[in-house]
């Protein structure tokens, strides 16, 4: 077990084990695009967040993803969804999967 919270810890480790912070933005982007996909409202926004929830997902296919733009593609989410209660805990599960790369940057923009 100590081993597994070293690797969280650290990132990858040579051998080509998957990075588990990628695992989990992978695992509840898709979690949000397939409840997206099975909401039957339809919201003014909703293209720009199944667009934004394509683009998070090939980042983090593509490995660890850059932090800027994970948190860009969250709030352009965040803004397309945010008013949809049913579509709320995927948000913030993908919210808590994009923090495990950092936290929030203050004074940047």
């Amino acid at each position: 077990m100590l081993r597994s919270v070293e690797r969280k810890r650290q990132g990858p480790v040579a051998g080509g084990d998957e990075d588990p912070r990628v695992a989990e933005l992978c695992s509840a982007v898709a979690r949000l695009r397939r409840r997206l996909a099975a909401h039957p409202g339809e919201f003014a926004d909703r293209s720009i967040a199944e667009e934004e929830l394509a683009a998070l997902a090939a980042m983090a296919a593509g490995g660890v993803p850059e932090v800027p733009r994970l948190r860009r593609s969250l709030l352009l989410i965040a803004g397309a969804i945010g008013s949809v209660s049913a579509l709320s805990p995927g948000l913030a599960e993908v919210r808590r999967a994009v923090d495990l790369f950092g936290g929030p940057v203050r004074g940047q923009g």
